[in-house]
């Protein structure tokens, strides 16, 4: 479960490659180069440093040579900045990130906070939706259910979820089954198996997607030396 006041998940990733092909991200993130400082470059736009924030949607690529990078997720979290790809953090910013890296809950709350400037907390309804759709990526909750469990028309709740989450329920829900089958490879399940308890197709989807949202394979992540917490 997401830790903290947030129903939002925090997920960190760390792999040891050289860099990932382009892609753009579901959600915010945050970049750490593991031996150095990383380049985020994408739509004639380029940043370089130690820890960089990316604005989700935004085709890029990321080069970090070797050492590999670390990355955590924000769902649901805002970027600042306006149109930019991405943006160094340093300071307290960069302290809160190496600490919320390490899993510390309290770090990755403060850095949320700041983030969304005093932003006012997500319906409690709302939240409990969120919970569920990260805990059981399996659960398959329709667009009704939805509607029904936020007591609203079906489309002011699909409306409002998009409005709460910056994105779509259909793709937040493709992005809780990938975070769970992410975890699942890297923890050293087979592939075909991690797709099928993430409720991919089959093991071809779960890969494409995986490319999609990560820069690269399942096989890639699981060639490096790949390290996972929540």
């Amino acid at each position: 479960m997401p830790s903290g006041s947030t129903a939002f998940s925090t997920s960190v990733f760390s792999v040891d490659v050289a860099g990932v092909g382009r892609h753009p991200n579901p959600v915010t993130c945050v970049v750490r180069g593991r031996r150095g400082p990383l380049t985020v470059a994408g739509q004639g736009q380029s940043v370089t440093g130690d820890i960089v924030i990316i604005r989700p949607a935004i085709e890029h690529h990321i080069d970090c040579g070797e050492g590999g990078f670390t990355v955590m997720y924000l769902d649901g979290a805002r970027c600042p900045g306006s149109g930019t790809l991405a943006e160094r953090f340093e300071d307290r910013l960069g302290e809160l990130v190496l600490a919320g890296m390490s899993l510390n809950s309290d770090a990755q709350r403060e850095l949320r906070d700041r983030l969304d400037h005093g932003q006012d907390r997500l319906p409690r309804r709302m939240s409990a939706v969120l919970a569920d759709l990260t805990a059981e990526p399996m659960a398959r909750m329709s667009q009704e259910e939805l509607a029904k469990r936020l007591r609203l028309e079906r489309t002011k709740a699909l409306r409002l979820f998009k409005e709460s989450t910056g994105t779509t329920f259909r793709q937040f829900k493709r992005w809780s089954g990938l975070q769970h089958a992410a975890r699942l490879i890297v923890a050293g399940t087979l592939v075909r198996t991690a797709a099928m308890d993430a409720g991919f197709a089959d093991t071809a989807h779960l890969t494409r997607t995986f490319k999609q949202c990560f820069g690269l394979t399942p096989s890639q992540a699981i060639a490096g030396l790949p390290t996972i917490g929540r």
